[in-house]
């Protein structure tokens, strides 16, 4: 491509040079060190990075033009494009570049603080039993078809996103399916993805040491509504399906100009969950919607992935997938990665691992797990180091609520001390508060709950869920909640 094809994008741009009229390239970079002959540099001033550093390095690696927001401090003999703000420049070049790979390719966003994994994998299932070939992005992996790929984020940055998409459209995925995090929409990371349905899960505290308060984390949120569009098509509906029952749903519909697709258990929505049953094999329910009424009998366990259930049967429902069909993948669903996840190793106690690292989701699955509880329910669990410190206090004062006996350990403690990590749950908390114990080491927590346990009790690991690593520092060390459980276990039986 011609760098003046793609620069023609940009309404203002400044450069030092003649020459861009007759320079082609062949890609387009925001790391340096992945700069090859013939690509384009383009300059982000990141948390901890400036790409603006790197200019000179970029060149010696190849580049043939860099795109830049401020002055470059070294010579470089290559041609400099200014524009005002390059992280507003990248989605727009990125998506040019790709030939706007989401405007061929039918796309849901989800967003929400909890929930957000299992919809996607639900939605995943469901359009794979109708035919259609998916991709996933999302918190556990990159998915395009069967085929698997790690990600570094829940949602990658907008150039990563414009490959990925334009990959899922030469690979013939018939629908994409992400997961879409307040980080994203507030950084402008989906800037240029055209979505068709949003789906919104729930909101309760995460992600306070980013945003100002509850209300900016909404706004945030509400961002991917209103990035529906402003204007209608004869061609394609758009939909923002909600969640009737979070507080936040009021300010999310008055979010959106598209047709909106309500669902929910208490207050009336257009797609409902009534008569449901909770037992600890699986959760039935009779669904109702516009599209007619389903029985489902899943495998699924907990009020929570009812909410679940219901936020992929309404999407599911707005693209024109058969409610048998709906049914059919619900029911066949064994369960997701690290959500609710059993440990089962023939033990006659059960192990749960699941991803909780938020109040509200902790709150659920002990509740869950509270619920089915023949005796005892030990929960091992933490808080993330260099994340939101408010909500240490209340994860611990929850577990003491639900569970017999807590045991508080580090998560992923990143740069902080993890004692000082630990010191923020328990400040406060005396035996009066409930039964409860510190173990910094996580292996260590984990093994000494597994000894706890006796027949009928439930021990719920929670916190890390899928990962298969500890962040300590700045390193990830191999680390699997469920294979250090399983481990335990055996060694408990011997």
């Amino acid at each position: 491509m011609k760098l003046k094809e793609l620069l023609h994008v940009l309404p203002f741009y400044e450069t030092n040079s003649a020459t861009i009229d007759t320079i082609e390239f062949n890609n387009i970079e925001m790391d340096s060190r992945k700069v090859k002959q013939g690509n384009v540099f383009i300059c982000i001033s990141g948390f901890t990075v400036d790409g603006h550093d790197y200019v000179a390095e970029a060149e010696a690696n190849g580049a043939v033009a860099v795109i830049s927001e401020k002055p470059v401090s070294v010579k470089v003999s290559i041609p400099i494009i200014m524009v005002s703000d390059t992280n507003r420049a990248l989605p727009i070049l990125a998506a040019k570049y790709f030939d706007y790979p989401t405007a061929k390719l039918p796309l849901i966003g989800v967003t929400g603080t909890n929930g957000k994994t299992t919809v996607t994998y639900l939605l995943e299932k469901i359009f794979n039993l109708h035919k259609k070939k998916t991709g996933v992005i999302g918190t556990i992996q990159l998915k395009i078809g069967e085929d698997t790929y790690p990600v570094a984020n829940t949602t990658p940055d907008a150039l990563i996103l414009q490959r990925i998409f334009n990959k899922m459209h030469n690979d013939n995925v018939e629908q994409a399916i992400m997961e879409v995090s307040s980080h994203a929409l507030d950084l402008g990371r989906v800037y240029g993805c055209e979505y068709d349905i949003a789906i919104f899960t729930n909101l309760s505290q995460d992600h306070l040491d980013y945003h100002t308060d509850l209300q900016d984390y909404l706004r945030v949120k509400s961002l991917l509504f209103s990035q529906l569009g402003n204007s209608y098509s004869n061609d394609s509906q758009k939909f923002a399906v909600i969640n009737e029952d979070d507080p936040s749903s009021n300010l999310l519909k008055h979010s959106t100009a598209q047709h909106v697709l309500t669902y929910g258990c208490k207050n009336k929505a257009n797609v409902m969950a009534e008569d449901v049953k909770l037992e600890a094999t699986g959760t039935s329910f009779h669904l109702n919607s516009p599209a007619g009424n389903i029985h489902i009998s899943s495998k699924l366990i907990g009020m929570f992935n009812v909410y679940n259930m219901l936020a992929a049967s309404a999407a599911a429902i707005a693209a024109r997938v058969p409610l048998p069909v709906i049914k059919a993948a619900l029911e066949s669903i064994q369960g997701v990665n690290g959500r609710f996840e059993p440990v089962a190793e023939g033990q006659d106690f059960a192990v749960i691992v699941d991803y909780a690292h938020t109040p509200d989701s902790l709150e659920n699955v002990l509740q869950t797990s509270k619920e089915f509880a023949k005796k005892k329910v030990y929960v091992v669990v933490g808080c993330g180091g260099d994340r939101d410190r408010s909500k240490r206090p209340l994860m611990a004062t929850i577990a003491l609520k639900y569970a017999d006996h807590a045991l508080f350990t580090s998560d992923n403690p990143r740069t902080e001390n993890p004692k000082e990590i630990l010191d923020d749950m328990i400040e406060g908390l005396d035996a009066s508060n409930g039964s409860f114990e510190v173990i910094e080491d996580r292996q260590a927590a984990i093994i000494k709950a597994v000894n706890y346990a006796k027949k009928d009790d439930i021990i719920l690991i929670a916190g890390k869920g899928h990962e298969t690593y500890q962040v300590i520092g700045h390193t990830k060390h191999d680390f699997d909640d469920r294979e250090v459980a399983r481990t335990a276990i055996h060694a408990k039986e011997k």
